[in-house]
């Protein structure tokens, strides 16, 4: 039986050093019947060079003021030949040929709206970040589809389920988990693949750790189903922050890494600070100048 027609969509940003390798095992997968369609957000180091000489389907570039996160992934979907649209970053290295298959079969459910698959750090990747990967991504865990968790580095949609409600293109930050959580709430199921598997990972510095959780958390706050007052800085900050020390310190404990969990403490504190303080913006925004 031939196998269905799907599109790989990626997207890259100055990240050539990773990229080659990624386009490499694109090609050695052993299914073989997809489609390639690239975005680049203004690269300088390459990658739009080997992008061409990749033959994508489609092409499209822009300045990186003009990226939009759900912009692209909706304008990913719209250019598919595919019912079966396959995400992927370009600093997300499949590993082995066996990739790609898992994602296909999962999204030939119907009641499947999307799927993902596992991620494994880089070997420099720091013992903070590096717990957060094994705690998300364990090979054999159903807890992070159970708690809501998603991730659109490798992943893939159903067009049919996408064509009712495509992502939003006003968040910079968890489009991918304000998608989902609509997918759920529709009664779909979002499927985790942990024989899918890329290696991607990155070392934010305190102050990118900062942005990021102050991002995510501004986007939350749009959709979050309880109070405000949730989100109390004793709770998140202190209580929180309390608790990913004791547990970065077992885990660098476990892994001989006990020299970085200072480093941990810094960026575990930001990413508390940066949580604390979006929410409280996202909930101005989202919930109390909306109705002014």
């Amino acid at each position: 039986m031939e196998e269905p027609r799907v599109s790989i969509v990626l997207r890259s940003y100055n990240e050539a050093w990773a990229l080659r390798s990624t386009l490499a095992a694109l090609k050695a997968q052993d299914y073989l019947n997809w489609e390639l369609i690239a975005f680049d957000s203004g690269s300088a180091d390459g990658s739009v060079e080997m992008i061409r000489r990749a033959k994508p389907a489609h092409f499209e570039q822009m300045l990186p003021h003009e990226y939009r996160p759900g912009r692209v992934l909706n304008r990913g979907m719209e250019l598919a030949a595919s019912d079966r649209v396959i995400f992927l970053n370009a600093d997300a290295t499949p590993q082995g040929s066996g990739w790609l298959s898992p994602l296909v079969s999962a999204l030939a459910d119907p009641k499947v709206a999307a799927a993902f698959g596992r991620q494994i750090p880089r070997p420099d990747c720091a013992a903070v970040f590096a717990r957060d990967y094994e705690r998300c991504f364990d090979a054999a865990r159903g807890p992070a589809v159970r708690d809501g968790f998603f991730s659109m580095v490798s992943s893939g949609l159903r067009r049919d389920v996408w064509a009712r409600r495509g992502f939003r293109e006003t968040l910079q930050y968890s489009e991918d988990v304000d998608y989902t959580q609509w997918c759920r709430a529709e009664g779909y199921l979002i499927s985790y693949c942990p024989d899918s598997v890329v290696m991607h990972s990155h070392n934010y510095t305190p102050l990118q750790a900062y942005k990021r959780s102050f991002g995510e958390a501004w986007a939350l706050a749009a959709s979050w189903p309880g109070s405000e007052a949730e989100f109390s800085a004793r709770r998140l900050l202190l209580m929180g922050w309390l608790r990913d020390a004791c547990g970065d310190l077992i885990y660098c404990q476990r892994t001989g890494r006990l020299r970085q969990v200072v480093h941990a403490l810094r960026i575990r504190w930001q990413q508390r600070l940066g949580r604390l303080h979006g929410f409280h913006a996202g909930w101005q925004m989202h919930r109390v100048d909306c109705t002014l």
